[in-house]
């Protein structure tokens, strides 16, 4: 390639080049959030300005097919002023209210996520969940909606767990907080009936999806990842460091109920890893243990003998009617199919 004369190759007009790049970048990120945060407020502000004349009026709904007559008219080139989009800023605000949220919050928010809420029909509080979520992933509005659909505010820092008790360096709400009740990996395409080692691989073939079913800052290390202890060969199921939480997750998957004796098993694991893996500036291992079902009762005695952070979650997959012949055909209508085909 031909180059001028006075073309810089130097590592520091490299340098200098690519942080000029990152400021150009950074202020157009910010001039986005700018227009985004203009756009929502006066959507904000026009869903106000209705329904409190609809409320002093006896205009109704007409006023609302009026104006998107007058608006598209004064402003032939701006989009956004459609019957439907009208009725969504009204929503808006009747939904929020005069709440502290707007401001803080969904005005982050691109006017999709939003409307994606409203139609959802969350309680308030519930909203404010997965608005807060949203900002801090940066999710779009697909994921948005599996989570919704996945009831993650439900299953959110409910994991049944001994952290109160063992964990004693100040990050016990943020572990709660971390881990869930249960993990919906029906995107895996198995049925209940799945054993261990085909849900295993299947996690693994599908690692991007379990990473965002996990939540933020889990990183894979590892499948069946090798410990060598006292001579003998040990294998954690699948390893996870979280960089948020600077720990090692051991995962243990058990395709059926829970049993009091895998919290020893993987308090062996959790034990192993802090001792040949773990850095000096990570904190302590954490284990989570992933069943089909479990018994509330004996999760909490199993928990409470055990000194090492542990969870107990459930997994779901796809669902399968329980009386699953009830739905098949019999011998005398797969007959009848075999005859009709002939």
């Amino acid at each position: 390639m031909n180059k001028s004369p006075n073309t810089i190759i130097s590592p520091e007009y490299i340098e200098f080049i690519s942080s000029v790049k990152a400021s150009i970048r950074s202020s157009q990120q910010i001039a986005i959030r700018r227009v985004n945060t203009e756009l929502i407020s006066l959507y904000y502000s026009i869903g106000k300005q209705i329904a409190l004349k609809q409320k002093e009026s006896e205009w109704g709904d007409d006023l609302i097919g009026q104006m998107e007559r007058d608006l598209k008219l004064e402003f032939q080139n701006v989009t956004g002023f459609s019957r439907v989009n009208l009725f969504y800023m009204k929503r808006f605000y009747i939904f929020f209210g005069e709440s502290e949220i707007v401001p803080q919050l969904v005005e982050q928010m691109p006017w999709g996520h939003i409307r994606l809420i409203i139609d959802k029909k969350l309680e308030l509080e519930e909203a404010y969940f997965y608005i807060q979520k949203t900002i801090d992933n940066g999710w779009s509005r697909v994921i948005l909606d599996h989570q919704i659909d996945s009831k993650l505010y439900q299953r959110q820092g409910k994991l049944a767990q001994n952290f109160d008790s063992v964990v004693s360096d100040g990050d016990v709400e943020v572990l709660k907080d971390s881990f869930k009740e249960s993990y919906v990996l029906d995107f895996l395409e198995l049925t209940g009936q799945a054993k261990e080692r085909n849900i295993e691989q299947a996690l693994e073939n599908n690692m991007t999806r379990f990473l965002m079913e996990l939540g933020k800052g889990f990183a894979f290390v590892g499948r069946q990842y090798k410990l060598e202890v006292g001579g003998q060969e040990f294998f954690v199921d699948l390893l996870f460091y979280n960089y948020i939480l600077k720990r090692f997750i051991v995962i243990e998957l058990k395709a059926g109920e829970f049993k009091p004796e895998y919290t020893g098993q993987i308090g062996f694991y959790i034990t192993a890893i802090d001792r040949q893996v773990k850095s000096e500036s990570d904190k302590d291992t954490i284990g989570l243990i992933i069943c089909k079902t479990k018994n509330k009762t004996m999760v909490e005695y199993a928990l409470s003998t055990t000194n090492k952070p542990t969870g107990v979650a459930e997994y779901k997959l796809k669902d399968l009617p329980e009386n699953i012949s009830d739905y098949l055909p019999n011998d005398e209508e797969i007959q009848q199919i075999i005859n009709q085909s002939n």
